[in-house]
């Protein structure tokens, strides 16, 4: 979930493909896997009658990375006949609720398997200290696990996370983007006041996010939409199309496909008579903030975006400064550094240059396996692992469009109240150059109702952070800096008096 969230994985690779140490590698792309795979389809199962009673319960066991250990939860909630109910979690990774699809229960062994990760724990069942002890294997990779029977079981803190009694009103609502017959599922937070209240669309990052834009064990738009609302602003933040209960196919939908959607947001919360129609916004995180100024441009009766890490490069020049920010703050060298730059470069080529999915695979796959062709026997496995992984993310119908995508286009024909904020450690979209050009295009459009603030500590979540990098995302307690939700909350005031 943010933008280029779902293509960090990729980049992880690439970093790593040149690394003499191949178990960082490994343990970089374990990670990523764990915390973006959410979903799964139920397969079959069948169970030893001796141990179904005992498995019911919490498992937790660590994955084991050059001294780092990585804590897996197992909790199987029930079990009959030949059917279960069971999840994995990753707290640190704040991933929760990742369906289960197999479980095989025969003697003394059990096979657990998570599809969506292709993913598996195999062992011998321990009746008497109530341990698994086993194999965790994913792909290529395998280490030793022991799960551990327990009642306790790792939670991330978020104190931020909104919590009743609640002093406005929570609406569960519909609507529809007439322009592609997709209904859409909502949550609207109307405030306790006389007469007619401003209110603001949010619009989230890449990937297919629910209405909280939750990742992480944090939920961004939940946090900000109560902050809000508390403070006299009327929030309406949405389901993705195709995630949760919203309808659709997210998958082959661009940004454009998108930006349809946040209109008809728009254009549903004008028809609420208490609303007031001239102090409607959109906040926007990521690629929401390159969504907010497309429909901006088009969509003359906005009052004001909020761009919240929007950018203001063109997508391929985004990808190939967050590449790099992403290789240092992983300990690379200018010189791995140098040849991942050039491994993706000459990728985006072949992407921008062939519109046909088959050959451009043909010539993606040349060069990167000449790039790999001198690793190490077992990271030369590692590489092509991914290979198919990553040649399917760069030549999708979003990652096409996003790599052309020139803001530009749109930021010059923006005229509304604009907002701009970025976090001076933010790695995956580049603060200085990001907000200059979003200036640049801002006064070309003759707007100059805009205001431009970097946080200077902070990174893409808007987080209070050391390092800005990735990892620190779920480690994290805070899920949005205070001073931030303030700026923002006394800007829209300011605005819209």
């Amino acid at each position: 979930m943010i933008l280029l969230w779902n293509l960090v994985f990729i980049y992880l690779v690439f970093i790593n493909l040149h690394k003499k140490n191949n178990m960082k590698a490994i343990t970089v792309i374990k990670t990523a896997l764990i915390a973006c795979c959410l979903l799964a389809v139920n397969l079959s199962s069948a169970f030893s009658q001796n141990n179904e009673k005992f498995m019911i319960g919490n498992w937790l066991g660590n994955i084991e990375f050059q001294g780092k250990k990585l804590p897996i939860v197992i909790r199987i909630l029930s079990i009959e006949k030949d059917t279960f109910t069971a999840f994995m979690d990753s707290p640190d990774q704040g991933a929760k609720d990742i369906k289960i699809t197999r479980l095989l229960l025969r003697n003394d062994s059990a096979i657990i398997r998570v599809k969506s990760l292709s993913a598996s724990i195999s062992g011998l069942i321990n009746t008497k200290d109530s341990t698994i002890n086993g194999v965790f294997r994913q792909s290529i990779f395998n280490c030793p696990i022991t799960l551990k029977k327990t009642e306790n079981i790792p939670t991330v803190n978020r104190p931020q996370e909104p919590k009743p009694p609640f002093p406005y009103q929570i609406t569960e609502v519909n609507f529809g983007n007439m322009k592609e017959n997709i209904e859409l599922a909502g949550t609207l937070t109307v405030p306790s006041a006389n007469g007619k209240v401003a209110a603001v669309v949010l619009v989230s990052g890449s990937g297919p996010q629910n209405r909280d834009e939750e990742l992480l064990g944090h939920k961004p738009f939940w946090v900000l939409a109560d902050y809000l609302s508390r403070n006299g602003i009327a929030v309406l933040r949405y389901d993705d199309r195709g995630v949760a209960k919203s309808k659709g196919d997210f998958n082959s939908a661009t940004s454009e496909n998108f930006s349809n959607d946040a209109e008809a947001a728009v254009n549903y919360l004008k028809t609420l008579a208490f609303i007031d129609t001239n102090k409607i916004g959109i906040i926007g995180h990521s690629e929401g903030g390159m969504i907010a100024p497309m429909v901006a441009s088009r969509n003359k009766n906005l009052n004001f975006i909020v761009l919240m890490a929007g950018p203001g490069l063109t997508g391929e020049e985004i990808l190939l400064k967050q590449s790099v920010l992403i290789s240092k703050a992983e300990g690379e060298t200018e010189k791995e550094i140098s040849k991942t730059d050039k491994l993706n470069k000459m990728i985006y080529k072949i992407v921008n240059e062939e519109p046909d999915n088959t050959k451009a695979a043909k010539e993606i796959k040349k060069i990167y396996d000449k790039s790999t062709k001198k690793l190490s026997k077992e990271d030369k496995k590692l590489a092509d692992g991914q290979k198919d992984v990553m040649i399917q993310q760069v030549t999708s119908t979003w990652f096409r469009y996003f790599l052309k995508f020139n803001p530009k286009d749109y930021l010059t024909k923006t005229h509304c109240a604009v907002l701009a904020i970025n976090g001076g450690k933010d790695l995956q979209v580049p603060a200085d150059d990001d907000l200059k050009a979003i200036e640049d295009y801002l006064k070309l459009a003759g707007n100059n109702k805009y205001t431009i603030k970097k946080f200077d500590n902070m990174n893409h979540l808007f987080q209070n952070c050391k390092t800005g990098a990735v990892s620190e995302y779920s480690k994290i307690e805070e899920t949005i800096a205070p001073e931030v939700l303030l700026f923002m909350k006394d800007w829209i005031k300011r605005i819209t008096e």
